[in-house]
């Protein structure tokens, strides 16, 4: 696959990723793109956040499932579920963090990856 393939790919993931956020009504999504940034082990996150453990739980089987059905991929890994308050799925290209609201905002990815571009749900691709 080309590099223009693969960015291709990664950014239809990232669509499909927010899709299945929005089909279970998770809040607060925003995209950082990490490609402008040396070393970093991915090049998209997709942050977003749910009421509860019940919510964030709900989200993030709703993404594994919109990526599955659209794009037939699954993550390399997921953490988290167990207590539901901050779920991790791995696909490499794109990693999703699905947060309980307060969790987020202790960890503050959006600020520790500042250098990152920022898009919020009202400006994706």
């Amino acid at each position: 696959m080309t590099d223009k393939q693969q960015a291709k790919a990664t950014k239809a993931l990232v669509n499909a990723v927010v899709e299945g956020i929005q089909e279970k009504k998770g809040k607060n999504i925003t995209v950082l793109d990490m490609t402008g940034i040396e070393n970093t082990i991915t090049s998209y996150f997709v942050i977003c956040d749910g009421d509860s453990n019940v919510h964030v739980d709900t989200i993030a089987d709703s993404v594994e499932d919109y990526v599955r059905k659209k794009l037939e991929d699954k993550p390399l890994h997921v953490e988290g579920k167990s207590n539901a308050e901050w779920v991790l799925i791995d696909y490499m290209d794109v990693v999703v963090h699905v947060f309980q609201r307060p969790i987020r905002s202790f960890y503050n990815l959006e600020g520790l990856w500042a250098d990152a571009g920022r898009k919020d749900l009202a400006d994706l691709f």
